[in-house]
């Protein structure tokens, strides 16, 4: 490893000193005594969800209320947590997340095979939690998007090894908690990984069909949620709605032209994350803008989609940021999050009912600027290696990483 280049990559892989930890651990441990202080429940989402449980548990449906958008499988997962004091989910919830979605940066860093111990794994965790406003607010909801958080960096870094039906694993047990990471089927059949790609489907759907017999309601999430999912009109969720399809319309285009152009650009989405696998690189690094790809374009066309949804690609894309290639290098990734800085007053978008606009600035600036980044191929890497053989020969490493970052 070249910790003595001039180069940003070299600066950002050296050992981190003993003052940069304590400044991370000091936000940190301030985000969450705040967080444990202000909630109830562990923060609302989480409390939704666990009353759901709360609910099946004393014998009624959890589909009951409209809100809760699960599958029957994180009923029976909440149900430990309906079983505790709320007194003691407020301070676990808030642990619980912070953990998760360092252990997610962890797992990103992994993948990427950048030092744990390195400049980049302290201040970009900082970064994320004091200078990107959805991971305190991650934190203060409890929301369960934190499972793909984690989840989908340990899936590439144990797809990065050649490990890739424990990968499957992985995506499918996140699924049947919460199925935002449901579009990382794709991924499995863009490698064409049968066995993997199986587990991704047979996990959810295994773990729901059982635990849908233990409720009241076995058909609930059939018909209730997903007919909410598609034609409610739930004033509360639309104000905070980041899909072009919920944005739009808010600003006099037609409902049926907005979901139209939401479809379109999330298929070009996709194509584009396709794009990207078959492109040059280290198998990392594909790895990461791949399914980074896939998860941009699926909350482009999905209802419901919050600015939260972007801290689940968020940390893989940072931690590539040694990679003289990587999608980071590009000006429009900064520029995409910039909406999301804390603090700073957007005339006329402050509050809560306009708060989406900015969020649907961010989610389509990130979604285009890697597009684009497929298309045009790697930033500053052109021949740096084509394909897994080219991304683990030592010469593509250098190449890839300005000499920042070993095999």
């Amino acid at each position: 490893m070249a910790t003595g280049k001039s180069d940003i990559s070299g600066w950002l892989v050296r050992p981190a000193g003993l003052g940069w930890w304590a400044g991370l651990v000091a936000v940190m441990a301030a985000l969450t005594t705040h967080t444990v202080l202000v909630t109830s429940d562990g923060g609302m989402d989480n409390g939704i969800v666990v009353d759901a449980a709360r609910t099946w548990l004393d014998g009624g449906s959890p589909y009951d209320d409209a809100h809760f958008l699960y599958f029957p499988s994180a009923v029976v997962a909440a149900a430990p947590q309906a079983l505790l004091p709320r007194s003691l989910l407020d301070v676990l919830v808030p642990v619980a997340v912070v953990l998760a979605l360092a252990g997610g940066w962890v797992c990103a860093l992994l993948t990427h095979r950048v030092p744990l111990h390195s400049r980049l794994a302290v201040l970009g965790l900082l970064g994320l939690a004091a200078g990107f406003a959805p991971f305190a607010q991650l934190v203060r909801l409890g929301n369960w998007t934190v499972t793909a958080v984690l989840a989908l960096p340990l899936c590439l870094l144990l797809a990065s090894r050649g490990r890739w039906v424990a990968a499957g694993a992985v995506i499918g047990v996140a699924v049947a908690l919460k199925p935002l990471l449901a579009p990382m089927a794709l991924l499995f059949l863009f490698a064409r990984r049968w066995g993997a790609l199986a587990l991704v489907v047979l996990v959810p759907a295994v773990s729901s069909v059982v635990a849908a017999f233990f409720l009241p309601d076995p058909t609930g999430f059939l018909t209730r949620t997903l007919p909410f999912l598609f034609t409610a009109d739930d004033a509360f969720l639309r104000l905070y709605e980041a899909g072009p399809a919920a944005v739009l319309p808010r600003v006099g285009v037609p409902e049926a032209l907005a979901q139209a152009l939401a479809v379109l650009a999330a298929a070009v989405g996709v194509g584009c994350a396709y794009r990207r696998w078959r492109g040059p690189g280290p198998q990392p690094l594909r790895l990461a803008e791949t399914s980074a790809g896939l998860m941009l374009s699926a909350f482009l066309v999905s209802r419901p989609s919050y600015n939260h949804y972007l801290l689940v690609v968020l940390p893989l894309l940072l931690a590539g940021l040694p990679y003289a290639g990587s999608v980071t290098r590009r000006p429009g990734f900064w520029l995409a999050l910039v909406p999301q800085l804390p603090g700073v007053t957007w005339p006329w978008l402050e509050s809560g009912k306009r708060r989406a606009f900015r969020d649907a600035v961010s989610l389509c600036l990130l979604a285009g600027t890697l597009a684009y980044h497929a298309l045009r191929g790697p930033w500053g890497a052109r021949g740096a290696g084509d394909g897994e053989g080219a991304g683990r020969a030592a010469g593509g490493w250098r190449a890839a990483t300005g000499g920042a970052v070993r095999p």
